[in-house]
C-alpha cells in the first residue's frame, strides 16, 4: 500500500515501525501508541505519533484537545459483546451517538483521511470526519458494504 496507519502496542516501535513500513514502499504513512497501552490514537492519554512522508520522519505527541476533542477515562471506551459493539457502531456511524465513542472514531477516522490526503492536517481530518457521520454519507457507506458483502 502506498499509504498506512498502523497503531502499535509499545512505544518503542513507534519510529522503527514507520522507518519498516517506508523502507518497504509505503509513501505516506503515521504509526501511533496511545501512551495508556492503546494501538491507536487515545482520547484518555497523549499519543505518541510518527508521520512520515517520502522518507522525512516527524516524531510528535498529541493529546485529543489538540484536535478540539475531549479527553475522557479509559473505561468511557469500553465495548460489550460483538452484537453490542455492532449496535454502538452503527450509531457513532449513523450520527445518533454522541460522547467519547464517537470522539475516538473522530480522532482514527480524522488520521486516516489526513494520511489518506483528503484533510490538510489531522485537525481539519477530525472535522471532515464529523461532517461525513453527521451528512449520513458514513451510515450509507456501511449499510452498502453490508449489502455487498451478503451477496
Amino acid at each position: 500500500p502506498q499509504l498506512q496507519l498502523l497503531g502499535v502496542y509499545s512505544e518503542s516501535l513507534v519510529e522503527p515501525l514507520a522507518r519498516v513500513l517506508s523502507s518497504l514502499g509505503v509513501r505516506r504513512g503515521m504509526v501511533v501508541y496511545g501512551q495508556d497501552k492503546m494501538d491507536e490514537l487515545s482520547l484518555s492519554a497523549p499519543t505518541t505519533i510518527c508521520e512520515f512522508d517520502n522518507g522525512e520522519y516527524r516524531s510528535y505527541s498529541i493529546v485529543p484537545e489538540d484536535v478540539g476533542l475531549t479527553r475522557c477515562e479509559k473505561s468511557d471506551l469500553t465495548g460489550g459483546t460483538p452484537e453490542e459493539n455492532a449496535a454502538i457502531t452503527r450509531a457513532i456511524l449513523g450520527g445518533a451517538e454522541r460522547g467519547p465513542k464517537r470522539e475516538a472514531v473522530l480522532f482514527n477516522a480524522g488520521a486516516a483521511l489526513y494520511i489518506g490526503g483528503k484533510a490538510d492536517s489531522l485537525q481539519s481530518g477530525v472535522a471532515l470526519a464529523a461532517n461525513l457521520i453527521d451528512s449520513g454519507a458514513a451510515i450509507k457507506t456501511l449499510d452498502a458494504f453490508c449489502a455487498a458483502s451478503q451477496a
